[in-house]
């Protein structure tokens, strides 16, 4: 079933409301909004067939009745196909229908080493059968489904790096409210095709939003549908002169010839591990790239070694999302960068002897997303930029840092993701939270030298927030939490602490965070007590309590009334035998 339209679910209800006491339907759909409309008890969400019953259901299909007996090498040829089906039994049916009653060993390994989506498909086949959910997407959803065909098999999605894929090529649309956020609407695009099985394997992370995958079968989907504008470059590869984004698996002369027959493209992913020969062309050539693709939205060029970007770069006026990530061996970033006036995400992460930024960097006046690690003291010394439009700032593994920035206070009012992760020598952020109004998502990981404790001295009576999620890990200076916290007591929904080794007491004004709902303290083993007045917090689902081996004590039992009433309580003095928070929600796990 695929109507979403309450009121036609409600006049067929009518019609069923004379059937005899008992009876029951059974409703089956792809889209989680259906069943909330329709059903009257909870969703039963099918997994995958186990491998021993697809084989059985495969062999039922492709062999005559007990034919199978006499062809054992087809019987092992059959089995390596059923793997590639992953336990969907429409997949199993599609493949056992091609090859009944066919008995010739090439037909069958030819279909056991093509991709599903080259074979030939009829009505009711896998394809055509999940094209019926990509029939229903609204228009502007088919086409950002159709973009995840440039990622590989099994590949791990980040939500918040996939919404600025789509951002970049100008997808994210918001009819109905002008003024919502990109972010908010790419998360919305994001929910909605999970809401549809597009994508599988999710868990929510503090740092990325969502973790996903794409089971095989919607991947293949996913490529029929866009063969024609994206493309997945092999040596063997024959790309059609209208192919705008490519991902690129291998290098080599055949390739590079692939690529200057191209005039459009608006896409290169340079895909991990491959040989680094063609980026290494690519960039001593990119005076001449820079004609060939002037169109050039989407570069990435993570996990690459070059030393050098060239200056020519900045010549990439339509450049909006540039990937540098993990390149280990680039030094400085070209001053022309800066003349990139369109470009909205810069990922530097892991860039670990990258020795500074730009100094105009500031004048990159669309910059919504930017992830940094560098070797200096300063992110940015006394700069008075425009960076009004950022919204995500993660800086990572930068030795050196003591101070983010002065100065830029004032320009970070639409911010609504900070990450200070792995800064040892940070004793300052430097930043005054009272004009990070927008701020909903604040992680601070190992940071040994800072407190949190700089910002006190300024007046936050009456401080207005918007935090929605706190993570602190690894802070052992920090003995208390700061007064600041208050400001979003109407909005924070998740605080965790973890690792604070010297965290004495929590704050007596923890019970007025009216709306939070998942509280976790691991390893602060100088806790000794929550404080009075938890009961007042009647939003609180979740409290979970690890390695406190004080305060677990004190919550079983003189302090047990104190949190009663949550639903969810774990409390374990081991540290060492829970799961850590990353692995179950995913905050600080990047």
């Amino acid at each position: 079933m695929w109507n979403e339209d309450r009121n036609k679910w409600m006049e067929l209800e009518d019609l069923l409301l004379g059937g005899c006491n008992g009876s029951k339907i059974i409703v089956t759909t792809r889209n989680n909004s259906v069943a909330t409309i329709m059903g009257t008890a909870p969703a039963y969400h099918l997994g995958d067939l186990f491998q021993e019953d697809c084989l059985s259901l495969f062999v039922k299909l492709a062999f005559k009745e007990g034919e199978e007996k006499h062809y054992p090498n087809l019987l092992e040829i059959g089995n390596d196909i059923v793997k590639k089906c992953k336990g969907v039994p429409l997949a199993v049916k599609t493949l056992a229908r091609l090859l009944y009653p066919k008995v010739d060993e090439r037909e069958w390994k030819s279909v056991r080493d093509n991709e599903i989506w080259h074979l030939k498909q009829n009505e009711g086949d896998i394809l055509p059968a999940l094209r019926l959910s990509y029939n229903q997407l609204p228009f502007q959803l088919k086409q950002c489904f159709a973009y995840c065909s440039l990622f590989p098999k099994d590949y791990e999605f980040k939500s918040c790096l996939l919404v600025q894929f789509w951002m970049a090529h100008g997808l994210l649309q918001s009819p109905d409210n002008e003024n919502q956020d990109l972010e908010d609407i790419g998360e919305l695009y994001i929910k909605e095709l999970m809401s549809r099985s597009l994508f599988q394997d999710v868990y929510e992370d503090g740092f990325f939003a969502y973790i996903f995958k794409m089971h095989d079968l919607v991947h293949d989907l996913a490529i029929s549908i866009a063969k024609g504008e994206c493309s997945v470059v092999t040596k063997t590869s024959t790309l059609a002169a209208e192919v705008c984004h490519l991902s690129i698996l291998e290098s080599g002369q055949e390739v590079t010839t692939q690529l200057e027959k191209l005039s459009k493209v608006q896409t290169i992913i340079f895909q991990t591990g491959q040989s680094m020969s063609l980026l290494e062309t690519c960039i001593s050539r990119f005076k001449y790239l820079r004609v060939r693709f002037k169109y050039l939205r989407v570069l990435d060029l993570s996990d690459s070694s070059f030393e050098v970007l060239p200056n020519s770069i900045g010549s990439l006026k339509h450049l909006r999302y540039l990937n540098l990530t993990r390149n280990d061996r680039i030094k400085q970033l070209p001053d022309s960068i800066c003349k990139l006036h369109s470009l909205q995400t810069l990922l530097l992460g892991g860039c670990s002897n990258l020795e500074r930024l730009p100094k105009g960097i500031r004048d990159i006046i669309s910059l919504r997303f930017l992830a940094v690690t560098t070797k200096h003291t300063y992110l940015l010394e006394k700069a008075v930029g425009y960076w009004d439009s950022l919204r995500f700032l993660a800086i990572t593994e930068c030795e050196n840092l003591k101070c983010l920035f002065e100065g830029m206070e004032g320009r970070l009012t639409y911010l609504r993701t900070l990450v200070v992760s792995d800064c040892p020598s940070l004793t300052s952020l430097s930043l005054s939270i009272k004009h990070l109004t927008a701020l909903k998502t604040l992680e601070i990981l190992d940071c040994e030298e800072l407190s949190l404790m700089e910002m006190e001295g300024e007046d936050n009576q009456d401080l207005k927030l918007s935090l929605q999620k706190l993570f602190i890990k690894g802070l052992p200076k920090l003995e208390v939490l700061p007064q600041w916290l208050q400001g979003s007591a109407s909005t924070l929904q998740q605080l965790w602490i973890v690792g604070c080794e010297n965290l004495k007491a929590l704050p007596e004004w923890l019970p007025r965070l009216k709306s939070l709902h998942t509280l976790g303290i691991l390893e602060c083993p100088k806790l000794s007590s929550l404080p009075e007045g938890m009961e007042a917090l009647t939003a609180l689902r979740r409290l979970r309590i690890t390695g406190c081996p004080d305060l677990i004590r004190k919550c079983r039992e003189e302090d047990s009334h104190k949190i009663a009433h949550v639903p969810e309580i774990e409390l374990d003095e081991d540290s060492g035998s829970s799961s850590s928070p990353s692995e179950e929600e995913g905050p600080g796990s990047q």
